[in-house]
C-alpha cells in the first residue's frame, strides 16, 4: 500500500529530514506536505477542503511547536467538515500519560507514537489506514 499525499506537522527541521528520507525508503506516499507548526498547516488545509483529492491521506502530528501547537491545530481542524478519511497519527517526545490520555479524546487521532518514529511505526500506519480504506 501507498499513500497518496501524507502530511508531517513538526518544528523539529532534523527530525523531518529523517523521518521524510524513511518514508522515501519505504515509498510511503507519493506526495509529502511538511510545515512547521500548526498555523502553516491550517493555513494550507483550510482552502482545499473542498477537493479530498488534494487533501492528505494521513496527517503525524508533533505536539509541543511554537505559534500554533497540536493541540490547537487538533481542536481547529475538528471543525473543519472533510469528505475524505484523514487518519492523524500523534508523534512526540512526550511519555506523559496525560498527553497519552488526551489524544484518545480525539476521534480522529488514531495512535500516539513516541519519537524517533520507526521503519515498522511507518509500515503500522501504511496497514492501518489500508485496512480502513477497505471497510
Amino acid at each position: 500500500m501507498r499513500l497518496d499525499i501524507a502530511c508531517i506537522i513538526d518544528d523539529d527541521q532534523i527530525f523531518t529530514y529523517l523521518l521524510s528520507k524513511k518514508m522515501k525508503l519505504l515509498s510511503f506516499s507519493d506526495t509529502l506536505l511538511v510545515f512547521k507548526n500548526g498555523l502553516e498547516a491550517l493555513k494550507y488545509l483550510h482552502p482545499i477542503l473542498e477537493s479530498p483529492e488534494i487533501l492528505p491521506s494521513v496527517i503525524l502530528l508533533d505536539l509541543n511547536m511554537p505559534v500554533l501547537d497540536g493541540w490547537q491545530f487538533l481542536d481547529e481542524f475538528t471543525k473543519f467538515k472533510i469528505n475524505k478519511k484523514i487518519t492523524v497519527y500523534i508523534v512526540s517526545s512526550s511519555i506523559d500519560e496525560a498527553d497519552h490520555e488526551r489524544a484518545r479524546g480525539y476521534k480522529e487521532v488514531s495512535q500516539f507514537f513516541v519519537k524517533p518514529i520507526t521503519e515498522k511505526d511507518l509500515l503500522d500506519m501504511l496497514a492501518e489506514v489500508g485496512e480502513q480504506s477497505r471497510s
